[in-house]
């Protein structure tokens, strides 16, 4: 199983990035894909959520209105669209696959995780 996050980088605050979500070694359609993110010396917290069919999406209040994550079951990915950036954004980004009857919300319900990619907002 393999979870492979990219798209991240450095953008000024204000901008825009788009991060996406190969996977592979999986039933696709089976699994919900969350989004979560760490900053330096903080929690690892949740960001954003889709469900396997795409019907359904849950945010982070934090994020809600300028992030938007969707998903491609004909391409196995996942994307997280990120408009309005703040340096409060600064974080390392993972996404991570679910299958089961746990809360989107919370890091344990996950199965599989991917290595994560950093997005840096400078003020």
């Amino acid at each position: 199983v393999q979870l492979q996050a990219s798209g991240g980088g450095l953008v000024q605050t204000g901008g825009s990035l788009t991060l996406s979500c190969a996977v592979s070694g999986l039933p696709f359609d089976d699994y919900a894909i969350g989004w979560f993110r760490q900053a330096p010396g903080k929690e690892r917290e949740f960001v954003a959520a889709i469900t396997r069919s795409g019907g359904t999406t849950y945010y982070a209040d934090s994020v809600k209105g300028r992030f938007t994550v969707s998903r491609d079951n004909a391409k196995n990915t996942v994307y997280l669209q990120m408009n309005s950036l703040k340096p409060e954004d600064t974080a390392v980004y993972y996404c991570a696959a679910m299958n089961g009857g746990g809360s989107y919300y919370y890091r344990g319900s996950y199965n599989y995780w991917g290595q994560g990619t950093l997005v840096t907002v400078s003020s």
